[in-house]
């Protein structure tokens, strides 16, 4: 699935060439995604509009218009987002495909079509359902060991399990928190209630350097993500513990763990996070 920074790696490449390029036309190729894509809704605040900025919130691309609609992008499991000269093949699972401005296209692909694209009126972003009950942005400065400590001191669920929920942080991801327990230096089987402020302080702090870092490399590739271009993430050649089961710690040379915590494979070294 692609996470914060894979995410944020498409909005970043897209952002300087579709924004101010009229939307000429959307074809709906596919409308059943997770939730059917609202035809209508499309052709009346989509359609002829300007692309005036590209956002993210959590895991979601938001491109604001001119009409001061909105529309927000969920990649799902497998989705993909490119941009195309209208000669190009158009792929399978190609379910929307937008005719911009300046003779390009951007193509939305989901072979398993667990993500969705939904139209937000004029003036309604604030109000979205699909945001209302996320938690702040992970690299904003309203997530810090404070906050952490206020959310889950009296939480009796695993940090792990904690850190992944949306309404806590809106979209760390299973790679990044594995990732960043190690640099913390915490066990990810941890109570949250145990952890102490200044563990607080680090785990927001290592969030932080591991989505940041993530982001730098372009994102994860570790099955077919790909960015707008067709590149892909290299931050797999930096992961310290995910996905490296019985190879050695980074650190000390012990061999790294595997546990399911809440459903979601987990990595750590028993050692550095004993």
């Amino acid at each position: 699935m692609p996470e914060l920074p894979e995410v944020e790696t498409i909005r970043r490449g897209i952002e300087p060439i579709i924004r101010g390029r009229r939307i000429n036309a959307v074809h709906i190729l596919q409308p059943d995604l997770r939730w059917k894509v609202d035809t209508k809704a499309v052709q009346k605040w989509v359609t002829g509009q300007i692309i005036t900025a590209v956002s993210r919130r959590s895991k979601c691309l938001v491109w604001k218009l001119s009409n001061d609609a909105s529309l927000v992008i969920h990649l799902g499991m497998s989705g993909r987002i490119g941009l195309f000269s209208p000669d190009e093949e158009v792929e399978k699972h190609t379910h929307l495909i937008f005719d911009l401005q300046g003779n390009i296209q951007l193509r939305y692909r989901d072979p398993r079509r667990f993500g969705y694209v939904d139209v937000v009126p004029p003036g309604s972003l604030s109000n979205y359902k699909r945001f209302s009950l996320l938690g702040p942005e992970p690299l904003s400065d309203e997530f810090n060991g404070s906050y952490l400590q206020q959310k889950l001191s009296k939480s009796k669920r695993a940090v792990k399990t904690a850190l992944l929920d949306m309404g806590v942080a809106a979209g760390v991801g299973n790679i990044y928190a594995s990732e960043a327990l190690f640099l913390a230096g915490i066990d990810p089987r941890r109570l949250a209630s145990d952890l102490r402020q200044n563990e607080f302080d680090g785990l927001a702090e290592a969030v932080k350097q591991v989505l940041s870092h993530a982001i730098k490399k372009g994102g994860t590739t570790l099955n077919d993500f790909r960015n707008a271009t067709g590149e892909p993430g290299f931050f797999q050649t930096e992961l310290a513990v995910y996905d490296r089961k019985e190879q050695p710690c980074l650190k000390c040379g012990t061999a790294i763990e595997k546990v399911v915590i809440g459903g979601r494979s987990t990595y750590f070294c028993p050692v550095c996070q004993g």
